[in-house]
């Protein structure tokens, strides 16, 4: 059983990143800003606090196995997140990532893609400057996990493929994942730990 911090853990995906470390039979401290809307339940620990406070963000992690990061790039860059960890003494960090920094073509990134609506660069932008700062990292043993391009509700299917770097697309055509599935991937890739200091992607 290991100990586990969620930031951002009220989110879609860090909601489901709870039920699947649960389901594992580890324990979780859930860190966002109003963690009121979880349930009280046993193998969690809520915590109030903005993950843009450096100092408590680093005293809520100390004592962790791992941490997972489940934050908006557009407002959490990556030293917010890294340096907290490494001062808090916690050596795997794993990040939900985003679908804009894989590649849909040899050297053509989705979000470079004509058409990628404008809304959702700065995020996308944010999303692959963050993991090319991890890229960089050697002190940590990270894992960034993309989604695809799809990230939505969905069923927890349990049946899905791990790519690296390039959007994953099905026989349809389509390129997507469940949060549910995600969860299930992402808490593969911590129990496993098969790809450190590597990006890996999720779909069906």
């Amino acid at each position: 059983m290991s100990k586990i911090a969620i930031i951002g853990a009220t989110g879609n995906v860090g909601s489901r990143l709870i039920e699947e470390t649960l389901r594992r039979g580890h324990t979780v401290t859930a860190i966002a800003r109003d963690t009121s809307a979880l349930a009280q339940r046993d193998g969690v620990d809520t915590q109030n606090l903005d993950a843009l406070d450096p100092d408590a963000l680093t005293a809520a992690l100390a004592g962790h196995d791992a941490v997972f990061g489940a934050t908006r790039f557009a407002t959490v860059s990556e030293p917010a997140i890294v340096e907290p960890v490494k001062r808090a003494g916690v050596r795997r960090l794993l990040v939900v990532g985003g679908a804009g920094s894989l590649y849909a073509a040899p050297g053509q990134r989705v979000l470079d893609l004509p058409g990628f609506p404008e809304a959702y660069k700065p995020e996308a932008t944010a999303g692959a400057a963050f993991l090319d700062a991890l890229r960089r990292e050697r002190d940590l043993d990270w894992t960034f996990v993309s989604p695809s391009a799809e990230f939505v509700p969905g069923p927890r299917t349990q049946k899905f493929r791990l790519g690296v770097d390039e959007l994953l697309v099905d026989g349809s055509g389509r390129s997507w994942i469940s949060f549910d599935d995600y969860a299930i991937a992402f808490l593969d890739e911590f129990e496993r730990g098969a790809h450190i200091r590597q990006r890996i992607t999720v779909g069906y």
